[in-house]
């Protein structure tokens, strides 16, 4: 076997290896992206279910700064049930991308793999040779 094999097989899974733990990095701050949602989404749903109850009477305050300001209960309404579908969608893109970086990550895994392969085939080759001279 010869050296530039040998290099050119190493900093190719040298390569390989720091991609993998890239997609590994982007993967788990994906997670945590999505986690936070998933608690964002509870959260929302809780004062959906809060202003399910209210009667028309009741005054909803809106924090703005340091200041609660009346809010039309409509509105506030409407604001609750339009921030569920954001979050729904939201979380359908990040599903998609743990998805595609999951894919991303398994080919790579599988490219180390081959050359690992490669490198021992090559490296028992090698010793096959040089003690049968």
């Amino acid at each position: 076997m010869s050296s530039d094999q040998t290099k050119s097989l190493q900093t190719k899974l040298e390569v390989a290896t720091r991609k993998y733990q890239d997609l590994q990095d982007e993967l788990s701050k994906t997670v945590e992206g999505r986690q936070r949602l998933e608690a964002q989404q509870v959260e929302t749903e809780n004062v959906k279910k809060e202003f399910a109850t209210l009667k028309p009477s009741n005054t909803i305050y809106k924090l703005v700064g340091p200041v609660l300001l009346p809010q039309d209960q409509s509105e506030a309404k409407s604001n609750v049930e339009k921030r569920l579908e954001f979050i729904s969608s939201e979380l359908k893109r990040v599903d998609a991308q743990i998805k595609d970086i999951g894919d991303q990550s398994e080919r790579v895994k599988t490219e180390i793999v081959q050359i690992q392969t490669t490198h021992q085939a090559l490296q028992q080759g090698g010793a096959a040779a040089v003690s049968s001279s």
